[in-house]
C-alpha cells in the first residue's frame, strides 16, 4: 500500500484529485482491496453505491477515500458526500468511467465508491439481553450466503453475526454487495470454536443449533425465555460434533419434496424469523 493511501483518513487534510490513469498508485491500491490479504493489511474495504456510502457516513464509519465518476460531479448528494469526506480528512477522487469499471470489476459500475475502515466487535463486547438474537455461523464459505445472512439478520432485528472458525471475509466485495448496506448496521464478530464455546458458557444465552441429528422441530422451541444464539453449520459438512453437543437445543427444519437440504442463507432466514416471531409486528398504516 502506498503511503498516501495508508495515511488518508481521520487526521489527514482532505483533498480532491482528478484521476484518469489506471496506473495511478492510489487506484492500484484500491483495486488491490479485492484481495483479502490487502484488506487485512490496510484494515479497509470497498463499498459501492451512493446510498451505501451515505448510510455508512451516517452510522459513523470512518471513510478513507471517496471515488466518484466524472458524470456524477455536481449532483447535490455526491457533492455533500464529497464535502463530508474532505471534512473528515479523507481523500476524494474524481475518475473516468474506465477507472471506475476497473476498480469495481463491472462494465456498468455504480457512480460512487467508498473505501472504509473495517470495524469488528469482540465476543466480550456482546452483552446478551432478553429479546436479543444472535446468529453464529460455523466456517461459512460462500460470500453470497454470508452477505445475505447479514442482510437478513439486520432485517429481522438480530444483534450481531458471529463468525466461528475459518469463515469467508465479511468485507469482501462480493459479501458487501450481498449485504445491500447491512454490513454497516450489523455488528460482526470473529472467533475460534474454542472462544465461542467459552463465551457460550458465560453468556447466559440459549444456543439453538440446526443439525441433521436434531431431535425436535425448530418451531417447538421457546425462544422467548432467554437471549438466543442461532448456530448454523458449514454449507457442505454442517456442524461439527463438538459444537452440536454444546448446544442447548438441536433442531431440524421439516421438509417435503425431493430437495434434501436448504441453502444456508435460506435456512438461517427461516430460523431467524421463527426465533423472533414473538417480537416482530407489522406497523399499522396511519
Amino acid at each position: 500500500m502506498t503511503d498516501e493511501f495508508q495515511k488518508s483518513g481521520p487526521g489527514r487534510v482532505g483533498q480532491v484529485k482528478e484521476v484518469t490513469s489506471l496506473a495511478n498508485p492510489i487506484i492500484k491500491d484500491i483495486k488491490a482491496l479485492s484481495n483479502k490479504k490487502d484488506r487485512e493489511e490496510s484494515g479497509t474495504f470497498m463499498a459501492e453505491g451512493l446510498k451505501l456510502v451515505i448510510d455508512a457516513l451516517e452510522l459513523g464509519w470512518a471513510i478513507r477515500t471517496l471515488v466518484y465518476a466524472k458524470a456524477a460531479k455536481g449532483k447535490p448528494l455526491v457533492e455533500q458526500v464529497a464535502a463530508k469526506t474532505v471534512a473528515r480528512g479523507g481523500l476524494v477522487l474524481e475518475v473516468s468511467e474506465k477507472v471506475l469499471s476497473s476498480i469495481t470489476r463491472r462494465d456498468n459500475p455504480q457512480m460512487v465508491v467508498g473505501i472504509f475502515e473495517q470495524r469488528w466487535k469482540r465476543l466480550d463486547d456482546l452483552r446478551p439481553a432478553r429479546e436479543e438474537t444472535f446468529v453464529a455461523l460455523d466456517r461459512v464459505r460462500d460470500p453470497g450466503n454470508l452477505g445475505t445472512i447479514i442482510r437478513t439478520a439486520d432485517a429481522a432485528g438480530a444483534s450481531a453475526v458471529i463468525l466461528v472458525g475459518e469463515c469467508t471475509d465479511p468485507f469482501s466485495l462480493e459479501t458487501v454487495r450481498a449485504t445491500m448496506g447491512s454490513v454497516f448496521a450489523m455488528p460482526v464478530v470473529k472467533c475460534s470454536a474454542e472462544e465461542f464455546l467459552a463465551w457460550q458458557k458465560r453468556s447466559g444465552t440459549q444456543v439453538v443449533a440446526t443439525h441433521l441429528a436434531g431431535a425436535v422441530d425448530y418451531r417447538t422451541v421457546d425462544y422467548a425465555k432467554k437471549p438466543v444464539v442461532l448456530l448454523m453449520g458449514n454449507e457442505q459438512s454442517g456442524l461439527p460434533d463438538n459444537l452440536a453437543r454444546a448446544a442447548d437445543r438441536t433442531v431440524r427444519i421439516p421438509q417435503q419434496g425431493r430437495a434434501d437440504s436448504l441453502n444456508l442463507a435460506v435456512a438461517t432466514a427461516v430460523m431467524l424469523f421463527e426465533a423472533r416471531r414473538h417480537l416482530l409486528t407489522l406497523d399499522e398504516k396511519k
